[in-house]
């Protein structure tokens, strides 16, 4: 009171003798208790401009004086009598007749609030985000940060809406925001207590509260508060109101909203619920660490029948339909949060970055503003349709735990489906675990010799349009100083195409891609995007596998695709597209199909795949029913196994190796490369 009546006495007067004022009017001319705090309101954000530790000083003064109000009608006659009786009694005279001037002209304070607070966006809490498989299935909620699922407000049974006025707000349709009895009571708690603890809040405070301010145990944020609460009820209906708190309020265990709640506690909708089971959770929000129904079942219980109690005393239900409710068993199972297969799932919401950046032609140096459009676009409730196959998914994680020869060997697959181009399965590495480092997307290693169909082979056939059954050197080598040798060292002689690229031999690809110029095979290999590809690459070295960083295990898979598809090639996505909760189109990936080589080329090619693996070095991948193809990798001293094919429905790629790379001899007869591609694929 010293620093308000220091800085502006004439505010601590004012709140002083309005107290006064209110008293009087509100005993013997019935004067409207929110008129007072609007008075209370207006007056002390008068002062704003001047100061700010000065309003916070005037608010804590104007709530000291409504506390010595409602300290009981005793209180109000001594705290009149002391004023009475002091010397300065005609001043006081003066400043109530100032004060009823004052309270003359509020109707001004709803102009003054629209100019100062904002409470627009009522319904725009973060909300969980879904991801789906290909058939709708969710497979991963997203929170950002919380696990909130809205309910359209005509949705919300009303039995709910009953239950949680009776809990947290009797006198909801008659107020303004604030209910001053109960601020009173609250005000008079704590003076007893000597701390600020219980609050006499509205279910418009607490919405309030929960959208645009803190938790703040203090008289400032509480009056803040109110202002905020005066001005939303001003701005929405009671319904608006009702409808966003139910979807906001918190009802522990990670559930925030009635129909997260529901399905959290009930794995069920809300509009499924049984009016018992409604009223169970209707119990938990007042205070959910208390009435936590996973630690104190008997607590949560106990205030649902109080709950269910108080409709019965106000007539919403008969003395009957009190008791059946009270005897419903209540059964409830905590559910987890749904985040299935997290090596899939943490490629695709990096997939997600992505589209939205392109989408929205952020430049790719801007890192923040991406990462705040991400967020954005989550909180807003999006569903995130991906081309995931669970079963297949499932069997490139168990192929891999099959096949892999010991505990240091990783192993990592992508799976497309060839006409669609979507993603249908990626395994990210051994036991992975979500956002790990995924070496199905994010390993590059030199792929050995399941580059030549990309970067010699097609392009040789495209430019020279040689049949496969043409012969080509297979002996020694050696152009401006670079002698690859074959396996083993061997020399070949004069062997056909065909039987060049079953066996893979490597002096034969080094001569045709300088036969078309490397150049020229680049410039077909660049089509395909491999990111890790760069103009220090370009070399005959680049024949066989030789590259400074490589390829993953995704880009080669897509790029196979071309083979499935009469020579067009489109980027493998896991996103089909991103919609809002309720259907509309967000975002989705606009790509189309580029031709890289012709028809005749592409059957060539599927003929040597498929040679390939029924008499070549992929023969232990071969399983009968329908076209395989593929092509062998692997790197010099045995550093990196890879295998590349296609069947009639998919394309997928395999990569073995550890990732500190050494040599994995003894893993070469035992292939697990192949056996792990044809146990996915068979």
């Amino acid at each position: 009171m010293i620093a308000v009546f220091h800085h502006h006495p004439s505010s601590l007067i004012y709140i002083t003798s309005f107290t006064i004022y209110y008293i009087i009017k509100e005993k013997y001319f019935n004067y409207s208790a929110n008129n007072f705090l609007a008075f209370i309101f207006y007056h002390s954000h008068k002062k704003m401009n001047d100061a700010d530790n000065t309003y916070i000083t005037i608010y804590e003064t104007g709530m000291n004086s409504i506390s010595y109000i409602r300290n009981g009608e005793a209180g109000m006659k001594t705290l009149t009598g002391y004023l009475t009786i002091a010397f300065i009694l005609p001043f006081f005279v003066l400043s109530v007749y100032k004060a009823a001037d004052e309270a003359s002209r509020l109707e001004s304070l709803p102009r003054f609030l629209d100019s100062r607070i904002e409470v627009t966006n009522a319904a725009s809490f973060p909300q969980t985000s879904l991801m789906t498989d290909q058939d709708g299935r969710v497979i991963s909620e997203i929170f950002t940060p919380y696990n909130r699922i809205p309910l359209a407000a005509e949705d919300i049974p009303e039995f709910l809406k009953k239950l949680m006025i009776a809990s947290e707000d009797e006198r909801f349709y008659e107020h303004k925001g604030f209910d001053l009895a109960a601020i009173g009571r609250a005000l008079a708690a704590n003076a007893d207590n000597g701390t600020i603890e219980e609050g006499g809040s509205t279910i418009t405070q607490q919405l309030a509260r929960n959208l645009y301010l803190t938790h703040e145990q203090t008289y400032n944020r509480k009056l803040t508060e109110l202002l905020y609460a005066y001005q939303m009820e001003r701005t929405y209906s009671k319904e608006e109101i009702l409808s966003y708190y139910l979807n906001s309020i918190y009802f522990q265990n990670g559930a925030y909203g009635i129909e997260a709640a529901s399905q959290v506690y009930f794995q069920t909708s809300a509009v499924n619920l049984t009016n018992a089971q409604l009223a169970f959770l209707a119990a938990i929000p007042n205070n959910p660490a208390l009435y936590n129904p996973s630690k104190h079942f008997d607590r949560t219980k106990k205030r649902q029948e109080l709950l269910i109690d108080v409709l019965a005393e106000k007539e919403e239900i008969s003395p009957e339909e009190a008791k059946a409710l009270k005897g419903e068993r209540i059964a409830f199972t905590l559910s987890d949060r749904v985040d299935l297969f997290p090596d899939y799932t943490t490629y695709a919401e990096a997939e997600l970055k992505e589209l939205i950046r392109i989408s929205e032609g952020i430049p790719s140096d801007s890192e923040e503003e991406l990462d705040s459009k991400v967020e954005q676009v989550l909180q807003s409730g999006v569903i995130i349709h991906t081309s995931l196959d669970p079963s297949l998914q499932q069997k490139a994680v168990d192929a891999a735990a099959a096949h892999l020869p010991d505990q240091e060997a990783e192993a990592a697959a992508a799976v497309v489906k060839s006409s669609t181009r979507g993603l249908a399965a990626l395994t990210g590495g051994r036991d992975y675990r979500k956002y790990d480092f995924n070496r199905g997307y994010q390993a590059f290693r030199q792929p050995g010799s399941a580059i030549k169909p990309l970067l010699v082979y097609a392009p040789y056939l495209e430019r020279t349009h040689t049949a496969v059954n043409s012969k080509v050197d297979a002996g020694p080598l050696c152009i401006s100083g670079y002698c690859p040798h074959n396996y083993s060292g061997k020399n070949y002689g004069k062997v056909s195409l065909e039987q060049a690229f079953i066996h893979s031999y490597n002096t034969p690809a080094v001569r045709l891609l300088s036969m078309i110029g490397i150049d020229e095979g680049f410039k077909d290999l660049d089509k395909f995007g491999f990111s890790e590809v760069g103009e220090a690459d370009q070399s005959l070295a680049a024949a066989i596998g030789g590259f400074s960083r490589g390829v993953s295990p995704l880009e080669l898979a897509g790029a196979y695709t071309v083979f499935a598809n009469e020579g067009f090639y489109q980027p493998p996505r896991a996103i089909q597209k991103i919609t809002d909760k309720n259907g509309k189109l967000l975002y989705a990936w606009e790509e189309q199909p580029v031709r890289i080589w012709s028809k005749e080329t592409i059957d060539k090619m599927r003929l040597l795949l498929q040679e390939t693996i029924s008499s070549g070095t992929g023969r232990k991948a071969y399983f009968p029913g329908g076209y395989t193809g593929g092509k062998t990798g692997t790197t010099n001293d045995y550093k990196d196994y890879w295998f590349a094919g296609l069947t009639d429905e998919y394309t997928a790629a395999v990569w073995v190796g550890k990732d500190q790379p050494e040599s994995m001899e003894s893993y070469e007869k035992l292939a697990p490369h192949l056996l792990i591609w044809k146990a996915i694929l068979k």
